[in-house]
């Protein structure tokens, strides 16, 4: 793990200055340089008063396969959120609107539990492999390239 900072939250008290002890923030940009970033240290996330320094991992766990019933299950509670999403569409009452959006977000938390675009899922994997060659010259396959060589 590293440290990372959010310059939008940063207000510049550089208290992270004086706690780090390798000096890996750059007092010019003030990023922090995670080659230098002593793994699990946390002195300058716990001093930050603004909270703008937080951990980053490097390298995220695999998530376990779920059952083929897990996933079947999944996929119905999905298919019935989309029906009731089509009921409930369009509706400008704000009562619906917010069903609406419930929907929406319990229907995305059932894909992603089902195993549907996480990065680290073989899926995704191969899905963005089959990006790569596919045909079509407005597909940014460098891109592509790049994000596939940071998840494998």
């Amino acid at each position: 793990m590293y440290a990372i900072r959010n310059i939008s939250k940063c207000t510049k008290d550089c208290l992270c200055l004086f706690v780090c002890p390798t000096g890996a923030t750059d007092t010019e940009t003030g990023q922090i340089d995670p080659s230098r970033c002593i793994d699990g240290c946390r002195l300058c996330v716990d001093i930050c008063p603004s909270g703008a320094i937080s951990l980053m991992v490097e390298n995220f766990p695999l998530r376990p396969k779920k059952d083929d019933e897990v996933i079947s299950s999944l996929s119905e509670l999905l298919d019935s959120k989309i029906a009731a999403l089509e009921i409930v569409n369009g509706s400008t009452h704000q009562l619906m609107k917010a069903l609406n959006q419930s929907l929406l977000i319990l229907g995305e938390d059932c894909a992603r539990e089902a195993g549907f675009m996480i990065p680290q899922d073989t899926r995704t994997i191969e899905l963005l492999k089959s990006l790569v060659s596919c045909d079509d010259p407005q597909m940014p396959k460098d891109t592509i390239k790049k994000l596939l060589s940071m998840l494998t």
